[in-house]
């Protein structure tokens, strides 16, 4: 790993390749796994301000669970996660087809995150949890320094094709989340130590 401005960071973010193929995968990451995902204790109440703009948006068993529930629960680690239906969907999934060819026939269904599409839409301020946006990179906290490692899933085969394909490195694809989380300097450091690592070897 590598320090950047306070911030640990997996060999793997600068090597690794990765680009979402939703016309592939349909967005299968948002149904899959045993929890839903992290939530930041502040996040908790912008979530909710989100889920009242998305409401309608929502299924009726996502309703019902956020009804009985609330938005988050803790999993086994005690964390705070997103609620889930029936122990695998997100509540905030919105099911959508996807487009193959710019608009002009439609694809199989797509989980999508109606937070994310609210927010595309001009309907919220708030896009979606940073643990979400930041996928497949995950934050844990290493002796109270954050770090970034690479989480590897098998139902995200597409994206890596793709971004072998694009050779679109992790931290490139999630330019935008990594700023909106740490800032443009910070991000703008991580491209020097990018180009560094690359200059010594360490990285391809």
């Amino acid at each position: 790993m590598v320090e950047i401005l306070g911030v640990l960071v997996s060999l793997d973010i600068f090597q690794e390749m990765f680009c979402c193929d939703l016309s592939k995968c349909h967005g299968i990451c948002c149904v899959e796994g045993d929890a839903g995902a992290p939530v930041l204790i502040d996040e908790v109440a912008e979530l909710e301000e989100a889920c009242d703009v998305v409401w309608n948006d929502l299924p009726a068993k996502a309703r019902e669970q956020i009804d009985a529930e609330g938005v988050v629960y803790p999993d086994k680690d005690g964390e705070l996660v997103t609620q889930i239906i029936n122990n695998k969907d997100c509540v905030f999934v919105k099911y959508d087809n996807v487009s193959l060819d710019g608009g002009k026939t439609r694809g199989p269904r797509c989980a999508l995150c109606a937070i994310d599409n609210a927010y595309r839409e001009g309907r919220t301020k708030w896009q979606k949890p940073i643990s979400c946006a930041l996928y497949p990179i995950r934050i844990k906290d290493i002796g109270g320094t954050p770090g970034l490692n690479y989480h590897r899933w098998d139902v995200c085969k597409p994206a890596r094709e793709l971004g072998k394909k694009l050779n679109l490195p992790i931290y490139k694809f999630l330019k935008e989340p990594l700023i909106r989380r740490f800032g443009q300097e910070w991000y703008d450091e991580c491209c020097l130590v990018a180009e560094e690592l690359k200059k010594a070897g360490y990285i391809s």
